[in-house]
């Protein structure tokens, strides 16, 4: 069983928000869905981290949640800047049930197992924090990022993170985010939220002694990425 991720789907199947618009998106969905059965297998797990429909609410997100049900591999979903559908744990997974959606989870205050080591993310918030309302937004991130790693190693279990937003972007860092991933020794941490240009700023490499890696899906040209040997590597 293998280990993917891809962040930044933007589906709009039942919403006229066209990504085409945007340099490199053209036929992005088509592009997505023949390199994911190309890739993925059914029994591998797939972690997407956000900005995953343009819907406004969870009936209007159907047709992209059944999109990514048909997919192959288990789905965990954590939320990014552009989930405007996102609703409470419960409700979400009430709606999956009542709508036959089976093969997806949600990364929300929690943690999935994956062999040795744990899946653990949240969205992550804007690293410069010059707005007061923007500060009590980042500490409740950090708080929801901690309980998903302490979660995971109460378990026995290497914790690897997955957020939306990048902690650390150009010149601004994220402190409060960058703390809780050296308390726990974080090695990995994998983000999405930048497309276009921002590309050539993103932070992919060693800093501070964690891994970045950029996963926003159009700079992995619409194919998941493979971390099964990072994360392998990792649990030794």
């Amino acid at each position: 069983m293998s280990l993917f991720v891809i962040a930044d789907l933007h589906l709009s199947l039942s919403s006229d928000k066209p990504m085409d618009v945007f340099s490199g998106w053209d036929d992005h969905v088509s592009r997505l869905e023949k390199n994911w059965q190309e890739r993925v297998k059914p029994e591998d797990t797939v972690v997407i981290p956000g900005d995953i429909s343009w819907a406004m609410n969870l009936k209007g997100a159907l047709e992209d949640f059944r999109f990514i049900d048909g997919l192959n591999g288990r789905k965990i979903i954590s939320k990014g800047n552009h989930d405007y559908w996102w609703s409470t744990v419960t409700k979400t997974e009430r709606f999956f049930s009542e709508n036959s959606v089976t093969s997806i989870e949600i990364l929300h205050n929690n943690f999935y197992g994956y062999e040795g080591s744990g899946i653990c993310g949240t969205r992550g918030w804007i690293n410069d924090g010059s707005e007061p309302q923007d500060k009590k937004v980042i500490l409740r991130e950090a708080q929801r990022l901690e309980r998903s790693i302490q979660g995971a190693v109460d378990a026995g279990l290497e914790p690897i993170v997955f957020l939306h937003y990048p902690p650390i972007f150009c010149g601004d860092r994220n402190d409060d985010i960058m703390e809780v991933l050296h308390k726990f020794g974080i090695k990995y941490c994998f983000y999405g939220h930048l497309h276009g240009y921002a590309h050539k700023n993103a932070v992919i490499g060693e800093r501070e002694g964690i891994e970045f890696r950029l996963i926003s899906s159009d700079f992995l040209h619409f194919s998941p990425f493979d971390i099964t040997n990072i994360v392998k590597k990792h649990e030794k």
